[in-house]
C-alpha cells in the first residue's frame, strides 16, 4: 500500500489542509487535489473514485471531506481502514468540523497524520497511541520540575539569609578587632525531606556542616545579598519535613493542568493535569474524602493504578504505586511512632523517607524519625512511606473487562461487554467504562446493568456502574452499531475509586515516643484511584 497524500477539503474542492507522504512536486499534488471535485458524481454514494494513475478514497464529515490519495495498486480495504482512523483523529484536535477550527489546529493534525503514515505506508497505531505520541507528555517530568524549582527557590532564600548572617558576624568581629567568624547551620532543611515523600533529593539542601553547608552552591555574593534581601528569622526548634503543601499534591496538579476535573485528595489541592478515566476517578475520590473526620494525627493512604490489558487477554502493563502521608495539627503529638500492619501485598517494594529510621521499620514495621527527639512538623502533609508493585500476572488485575465485538453480516457489529471483580476484597465505586464508537453512529443498546450515556460529540458510549463488590461482582452490556468494524470499539477506558487500598497498607496503632503503651487517637483515609486503565 502506498498512500500519496491526506487532505481535508470543503465540498466545493477548496483544500484546507494537506499532507503528502512521498516525494512529489508541489504542482503535481495541487493538480491531484484540484481534480478531485471534478470527479465527484452528484447523487451517487461512493467512498472512492479512480483516475488512470491514482485512487481517491474519501469520507464526508459534515461540510468537509476527509480525502486520501493512493496508488491504484493499494489495497482498498486497508485504505478504508486508514481513512476511518484519519476521520477519528480530526475531532480529537478540532472542536468543530469547520474550516476555521481546522486551520487553527493544522499543526496538531499534521503531527497526528505523520504518526498514522510514514513514507506512504500505514503505521500500526491506534487513536490512543497517536494522542500519546503527539502530546509527548510526562507526568513524572512535570512533578520533578515542580519539586526541583521549589527546592532551588528555598535554597536561594536560605543562601541569602546565611550571607546576611555571615556579613553581620564579620562586621561585629571587625568592630571588636578579632578574626571574622565562619558561621554554622544546625539541623535539617525542608529540602532534606524533598517534597513530602514524592521526591527525596534534588540539590539545594542545607546540611549540618560548616560554613553553611549549601548542597550544590559553592559561592555567596555578600554585597548583592545585603542590598537585596532582609534577614528572615528561621525556626531551629524542630526538624522540618517537607516543603509547601502544594508540593505534596504536585502529582494531582499535573492531572488538573490537562483540563480534567480532579478531586481534592489533599486538604488543599490547588486548581491547576491524564485521561478522562483519570479525571472521573479523581472526581469520585473527592466525594469520598470530603466527609472524613480528621483527628490531630491524620493518615492518608493513596493508591493509584496504571493498567493496560490486551483485547484478547494478557497483561501489557500493571503498576500499583502509593504514598503514605502524615499530618499532625497538635504539637503535643509531634513525637510519635506509627505502627503498620505487616499484611500487605506480596512482592510490594517499600521505600521509607531518608529521615525515617529504616532499621526500626524493617524490624518492627514501625515508622519513626531517626532522631526520636525531634518532632514531626505541624500542619503539613509529610510523606513517610511510598511503595510500588509491578506484575505481568493476570491474577493481579482487580477488574477484568471482556469486550467481544462480532460482525453482524449487515455492515455493522454486535458488541457484548462484561466485567468481573477479581479482587473481591475491594469495593469499587463510581465505575465508568468508556467505549469508543464509529463517527456519527448511534448505538442501539439491548441489555445493560447500571446506566449508560451516548456522547455524540466525543463518539463514545459511557457505561456507569455505581458499585462493584463481592455481592455484585459481575455485569454485562449488549449493543449494536451499524457501519462499524470490531476495531472501532477499542481502546476501552475504565475508571473507579475505592476506600480500600490495593496494596494492603494499613495502620495498626499510633503511639507517643515517650510512652509507647499509651495509644494516640488518630484518623485515617484510604483511597484507591485509577491513573490509566485501558483495554487495547
Amino acid at each position: 500500500q502506498v498512500l500519496i497524500a491526506a487532505a481535508v477539503c470543503t465540498k466545493n474542492g477548496k483544500v484546507i489542509l494537506s499532507r503528502q507522504f512521498v516525494e512529489m512536486t508541489k504542482a503535481r499534488i495541487e493538480g491531484l487535489l484540484a481534480a478531485f471535485p471534478k470527479l465527484m458524481t452528484a447523487g451517487k454514494q461512493h467512498t472512492y473514485v479512480e483516475t488512470d494513475s491514482v485512487r481517491y478514497v474519501y469520507q464526508p464529515m459534515e461540510k468537509l471531506y476527509m480525502l486520501l490519495i493512493t496508488t491504484k495498486a493499494s489495497n482498498i480495504l486497508e485504505d478504508l481502514e486508514t481513512l476511518r482512523l484519519f476521520s477519528k483523529v480530526i475531532p480529537e484536535y478540532s472542536h468543530s468540523l469547520d474550516e476555521k477550527e481546522i486551520v487553527e489546529n493544522a499543526f496538531n493534525l499534521i503531527f497526528a497524520f505523520d504518526e498514522i503514515v510514514a513514507l506512504g505506508y500505514r503505521e500500526s497505531v491506534n487513536l490512543a497511541q497517536i494522542k500519546t505520541f503527539v502530546e509527548m507528555d510526562s507526568h513524572e517530568e512535570k512533578v520533578y520540575q515542580a519539586v526541583r524549582q521549589t527546592q532551588e527557590r528555598e535554597a536561594r532564600q536560605k543562601m541569602r539569609e546565611k550571607a546576611k548572617e555571615l556579613q553581620r558576624q564579620r562586621m561585629e568581629a571587625s568592630k571588636r578587632g578579632g578574626p571574622s567568624l565562619g558561621g554554622r547551620s544546625g539541623g535539617f532543611s525542608a529540602d532534606s525531606f524533598g517534597s513530602s515523600g514524592i521526591s527525596s533529593s534534588s540539590g539545594g539542601g542545607v546540611g549540618g556542616g560548616s560554613s553553611g553547608g549549601m548542597g550544590g552552591i559553592t559561592s555567596i555574593d555578600l554585597d548583592s545579598s545585603k542590598s537585596k534581601v532582609a534577614p528572615k528569622p528561621t525556626s531551629r526548634n524542630a526538624l522540618k519535613l517537607g516543603g509547601k503543601s502544594k508540593d505534596v499534591d504536585s502529582f494531582v496538579d499535573q492531572l488538573k493542568s490537562e483540563g480534567e476535573k480532579i478531586a481534592n485528595l489533599a486538604p488543599a489541592a490547588p486548581a491547576g493535569s491524564s485521561s478522562a478515566a483519570a479525571s472521573a476517578s479523581a472526581a469520585a475520590a473527592k466525594a469520598i474524602s470530603a466527609d472524613i473526620h480528621r483527628e490531630s494525627v491524620h493518615l492518608k493512604i493513596e493508591d493509584k493504578l496504571v493498567v493496560r490489558l490486551g483485547r484478547d487477554g494478557g497483561v501489557q502493563q500493571f503498576e500499583n504505586s502509593g504514598l503514605l502521608t502524615l499530618r499532625i495539627t497538635d504539637e503535643a503529638y509531634g513525637r510519635i511512632l506509627l505502627k503498620l500492619s505487616p499484611n500487605h501485598t506480596q512482592g510490594l517494594q517499600l521505600q521509607t523517607h531518608p529521615n525515617v529510621d529504616k532499621e526500626l521499620f524493617k524490624s518492627r514495621n514501625t515508622i519513626g524519625l531517626k532522631n526520636l527527639g525531634k518532632p514531626f512538623p505541624l500542619n503539613t502533609d509529610v510523606g513517610v512511606l511510598k511503595w510500588r508493585f509491578v506484575s505481568q500476572d493476570e491474577s493481579a488485575i482487580p477488574l477484568t473487562i471482556n469486550c467481544w465485538p462480532s460482525d453482524n453480516g449487515e455492515g455493522g457489529c454486535d458488541v457484548n461487554i462484561e466485567y468481573e471483580l477479581e479482587a473481591q476484597q475491594l469495593e469499587l465505586q463510581d465505575v465508568a467504562i468508556v467505549i469508543p464508537l464509529p463517527m456519527n453512529v448511534q448505538p442501539s443498546v439491548a441489555e445493560y446493568d447500571g446506566t449508560y450515556n451516548y456522547d455524540s460529540r466525543k463518539h463514545v458510549l459511557q457505561w456507569h456502574i455505581p458499585i462493584i463488590d463481592a455481592a455484585n461482582k459481575s455485569g454485562s452490556m449488549e449493543f449494536s452499531c451499524s457501519a462499524s468494524i470490531p476495531g472501532d470499539f477499542f481502546p476501552l477506558q475504565v475508571s473507579f475509586v475505592s476506600k480500600t487500598p490495593y496494596a494492603g497498607i494499613a495502620a495498626e496503632d499510633v503511639v507517643q515516643v515517650d510512652g509507647e503503651a499509651a495509644g494516640v487517637k488518630y484518623s485515617c483515609e484510604s483511597i484507591l484511584f485509577v491513573e490509566k486503565y485501558e483495554i487495547v
